[in-house]
């Protein structure tokens, strides 16, 4: 493990602009590794996968969210490293700043690792991470059950991406439900959607950098672009002609 593991978290973000922790809460009181599903609003929707291991919480953006079906295979992409407060991290980051965007906590709680080796003898989380395979058991507040993680590309020894698969283990706690819609789901902590606590956030700081208005003059500025470019190939159409 990195002598600084937080060093790409901590490079990445304006502390003065951001209200994101920086770091400094401690491991649980009962031993328990914790965990948290967060449901990130940013460039594009995504949620974030977190588990605690050796005092950080080592990340995934999951871009279609945790399945409790068993036929679902989620695309997991390694992230950087956060800190455990983190897990409690809910708002707004502000436009311009890493990963800005609206943040809830879908879901937090504990896991148990369950990866063992051919022999049945347990094997260390962050070592079965490293060898890119882990089993969980997750014991959350809307996530229960057994979960897999497998790393499918890159690695150590490889210059490709990391990609991995989060895949839900098909135990009594599976279903066909999927994963719910992130714009409709709600938060563990505050019981807000996306929206509100984008809402919340704007009527206590006053702030105009709204994240529906920044998608709307997104929308607009594309627009304006698509409409230039659609007048400019018009002409050279005409002249073709």
């Amino acid at each position: 493990m990195s002598k600084e593991p937080l060093r790409t978290y901590l490079s990445k973000r304006h502390f003065d602009r951001t209200s994101e922790p920086r770091g400094g809460d401690s491991p649980d009181s009962s031993g328990k590794p914790r965990f948290v599903v967060q449901i990130h609003d940013a460039s594009r929707m995504h949620f974030d996968f977190r588990l605690e291991v050796d005092g950080v919480l080592k990340s995934w953006s999951v871009p279609k969210g945790p399945s409790t079906d068993p036929k679902d295979k989620r695309l997991a992409m390694p992230t950087e490293d956060h800190p455990l407060d983190y897990r409690d991290f809910e708002g707004v980051i502000p436009a311009g700043e890493y990963g800005g965007g609206t943040v809830i906590v879908w879901d937090q709680g504990h896991y148990r690792p369950t990866a063992h080796d051919r022999k049945g003898r347990p094997v260390p989380f962050a070592e079965a991470l490293e060898k890119g395979h882990v089993t969980f058991w997750m014991e959350g507040r809307k996530l229960h059950g057994g979960y897999a993680l497998t790393r499918f590309r890159g690695g150590p020894d490889s210059d490709e991406r990391e990609s991995w698969l989060l895949v839900k283990t098909d135990d009594a706690h599976a279903d066909g439900q999927g994963t719910p819609d992130p714009r409709r789901a709600r938060s563990v902590l505050s019981g807000h959607t996306l929206k509100q606590v984008a809402e919340d956030v704007a009527a206590e700081t006053g702030a105009e950098d709204r994240p529906e208005n920044q998608e709307k003059q997104e929308k607009q500025t594309r627009k304006s672009a698509k409409k230039s470019t659609g007048e400019r190939g018009g002409s050279r159409g005409r002249g073709r002609g």
